[in-house]
Order: C-alpha cells, then sequence, then structure tokens
C-alpha cells in the first residue's frame, strides 16, 4: 500500500521514479528483509496503474544499484547485506540537468552503422567487421557543453537503436527502456581530451577532463561502450558507500 505521504511527494515524479522510490523506502525501512521476495511486476503495475515497462525500468535501476536481485521466471528479492558497499549509479543525464533546475539540450554529430574493428568488436563480443551502431552527441546544460558522448551499441541487443531522435532523449533512456540491463563495468581516469573532444566541449586542447568509459552487459552479451567526457570545471563526479 503506497502511504498518502509517499503519493505526495511523488505525485510530480515520473511514474517509473514513483515505483523506485516506493521499493527504495520499503528497503531502507526493512519492510523487506535481505533476500526476501518483493512485490511482483504484476502487483507493482496493479499499485500504480502504470505500464509493465514502466515497472520493469525501475527494477532494472533497483538492480543497477545492486539494491535488489532479480532472477527470471521467480521474481525480485531485496539484496543481500554487505559489510561495505560502493555504488556507481548509471543515470541519465537529462534527469540530472532537469533535478538542477537547468535546460538540457543535444547535438547530434554522428549517428550511423559502422564495421566493428577488431579491438571494438571484442569490446562488444561480436565478429571483427560486423556492424554496429555509432552515435556521437554532446549534450549541454543551460547551453554550455557539459558530455561528449561517443558510444557504439550492439545491433542485436537493441535492434531499433539509431530509430531514435536522439534530441528529444538520450541514449541512455533508450537503452534503459530497450535493453534488459544485468550490469556495467566502469573505468575512470583525468584525462586530455582528444582534439575532436576538445571542438565539440568548446574548451582548450590541455583542459583536465573527466573520462568515464563504461561497458553496460545483459545475462549474456555486452549492449553498449561509451567514452563520457567532461571538462573538469564543468563537472564532478559523487558517490556514497554505506558501512
Amino acid at each position: 500500500m503506497v502511504s498518502p505521504e509517499t503519493a505526495a511527494v511523488a505525485a510530480s515524479a515520473p511514474p517509473f521514479a514513483r515505483v523506485k522510490q516506493f521499493l527504495k523506502d520499503g528497503l531502507a525501512e526493512g519492510r523487506w528483509a535481505p533476500g526476501a521476495l518483493m512485490p511482483s511486476e504484476a502487483e507493482l503495475v496493479a499499485m500504480f496503474g502504470v505500464s509493465r515497462m514502466t515497472v520493469n525500468r525501475a527494477l532494472r535501476e533497483l538492480q543497477a544499484e545492486g539494491l535488489v536481485v532479480r532472477t527470471q521466471g521467480v521474481g525480485t528479492f531485496a539484496a543481500p547485506l554487505h559489510k561495505v558497499s560502493s555504488t556507481l549509479t548509471i543515470r541519465d543525464l537529462h534527469e540530472e540537468v532537469q533535478e538542477r533546475g537547468h535546460r538540457h539540450e543535444a547535438v547530434v554529430h554522428l549517428q550511423r552503422r559502422e564495421a566493428a574493428p577488431p579491438a571494438l568488436a571484442a569490446q562488444l563480443g561480436v565478429a571483427a567487421g560486423s556492424e554496429v551502431f555509432h552515435t556521437l552527441i554532446v549534450h549541454f546544460e543551460n547551453g554550455v557543453p557539459l558530455q561528449c558522448e561517443d558510444r557504439y551499441v550492439n545491433p542485436a541487443c537493441a535492434p531499433g537503436y539509431l530509430g531514435h531522435d536522439f534530441t528529444r532523449t538520450t541514449p541512455t533512456q533508450v537503452l534503459f527502456e530497450s535493453t534488459a540491463l544485468w550490469r556495467a563495468q566502469y573505468s575512470i581516469e583525468a584525462a586530455r581530451p582528444t582534439a575532436q573532444e576538445a571542438r565539440l566541449l568548446q574548451i582548450a586542447p590541455d583542459e583536465p577532463c573527466l573520462v568515464v568509459v563504461r561497458r553496460t552487459f545483459t545475462r549474456d552479451a555486452a549492449i553498449t561502450i561509451a567514452r563520457l567526457v567532461h571538462p573538469g570545471s564543468r563537472y564532478q563526479l559523487e558517490g556514497q558507500f554505506t558501512p
């Protein structure tokens, strides 16, 4: 049962966020003990009056944050406790910017099919020379370039990827909704941008940047690999751990 307080606070939130927050609140309050079976997708659909896709997105995000464990054909379970947990959450940049009360815009510089060279093919788990999808997008916050997103996508996981208008949605949003995200890998470093990245981000070639390279996976395949470059003076990465 959704409390009146939760309903009031969440009234203006996107539908998936309402479902997600309800489950996070329940986990924080101990409503579901570690390892306990949580409400099913069908129960959440009926409880919130939303689509199964909306519920599925909320559960995928909780899974990516390490808060739940999903077993196909069985259900969703509260994640077991660990002595120390550290999370780096996959978030949609558009939502981050909007939460700050700012305007997000995107300029698409590439959106096409390409043949995968051997090194990229190995990263995506496809045959060298096979077709992959490639997008290069610069994200702006209040007119200032915030992120250069260079992304390759495995067509087997997201066959409709190139059909989207990425000035109106983001690759992260599309992939959240169209793939079964299971896990992610990150590498993070401080580095100079490439000449192209410096030009697209409108920064000096020697300006320090935060570079995040991220791969995401289904249970049995790589979905995407993305190089996300942020000018160091315009972006900070935050995390949390719970003892």
